[in-house]
């Protein structure tokens, strides 16, 4: 199936290891250079056939919105829910007209059924309303997903970066999902911001304080690495080697967490080569490491779960 992929070109492999490692130097540059060169691979792709319904949606506000992705075959597949970033304050599921599509493509071509949706900015909706709408989500897909030839009962969602943040706090916190618990079968948290913390050495921080707000205390009890202890959730957790300042080290906190609770240590990876954007634009091209190992996660806690 890689034959079908996209290599990424030589060019494109030189120019990630050439801003790899200043990459937190200029995050809006290298991240706008990333998007433009990976979009441009996409588009030239050979792309299956897949059936796309576009701009549904799962609530009442305008960003509310969501696209499912399925193969013409699905018949109760396994969900993929992928909520992107953009730091708490923008973003959109379309960053271009590949990205991030790109993402549920992939799953899509691999027999899933793949969604891709939008949330509530910091302006109109603080925390917890990013997590909140990842639920609104989750409730959509329960109701409507065996449309689409998906099973309602194999729900993953993957959070990119600030959608990492929604998708750990739906996840693990118990004050925002409630005793019917999550609903889902795994969380897959890729470069997520999942520690809010202001701290002035992080570029973002500003961004973090309109989300979580600006007290401390508060910023410390809204972080969904200190929920994560008490959750039997499956969790697979991927850094890339050119993260955004201090995302790593979260993550890793929340690997840690998690560890230390159930005493064993949750599936955590390094896309070495890859920086915070290239780990989620390169999804559909023939490099299918990060992929792979999603798939395979998925795979074992569906199979723990039967």
């Amino acid at each position: 199936m890689n034959s079908e992929m996209p290599e990424i070109p030589a060019s494109l492999l030189d120019l990630m290891a050439e801003i790899g490692p200043r990459w937190g130097t200029n995050i809006a540059e290298h991240a706008a250079l990333m998007q433009k060169a990976f979009t441009e691979l996409h588009a030239n792709a050979h792309r299956p056939p897949i059936n796309v319904a576009r701009d549904i949606a799962y609530g009442p506000h305008p960003r509310q919105r969501l696209d499912v992705f399925s193969s013409r075959h699905a018949n109760g597949a396994p969900v993929v829910l992928f909520v992107h970033g953009g730091a708490f304050v923008r973003g959109d599921r379309n960053a271009t007209p590949e990205l991030y599509a790109n993402v549920l493509y992939y799953f899509a071509r691999h027999g899933m059924v793949g969604i891709n949706m939008e949330y509530r900015l910091a302006r109109d909706a603080p925390w917890p309303g990013g997590a909140e709408d990842v639920g609104a989500a989750i409730a959509w897909i329960k109701t409507n997903v065996a449309h689409h030839g998906g099973d309602p009962e194999k729900i993953f969602v993957i959070g990119h970066s600030a959608g990492g943040s929604h998708v750990a706090t739906w996840a693990y916190d118990r004050r925002v999902h409630g005793d019917a618990g999550p609903s889902i079968a795994g969380a897959i948290i890729v470069g997520g911001r999942v520690r809010a913390d202001s701290r002035p050495d992080d570029p973002n921080c500003k961004n973090v304080e309109a989300y979580f707000g600006p007290d401390k205390k508060l910023q410390a009890e809204r972080s969904p690495v200190m929920h994560a202890a008490g959750s039997s959730l499956p969790t697979f957790i991927a850094i890339a080697q050119y993260e955004n300042p201090f995302l790593d080290v979260y993550c890793l906190e929340l690997a840690w967490r998690i560890a230390a609770s159930r005493g064993r240590a949750p599936r955590v990876v390094q896309a070495m080569g890859h920086n915070h954007i290239s780990m989620v634009c390169h999804f559909n091209t023939a490099d299918d490491w990060l992929g792979r190992q999603i798939r395979e996660f998925m795979g074992s806690a569906l199979l723990k779960k039967e």
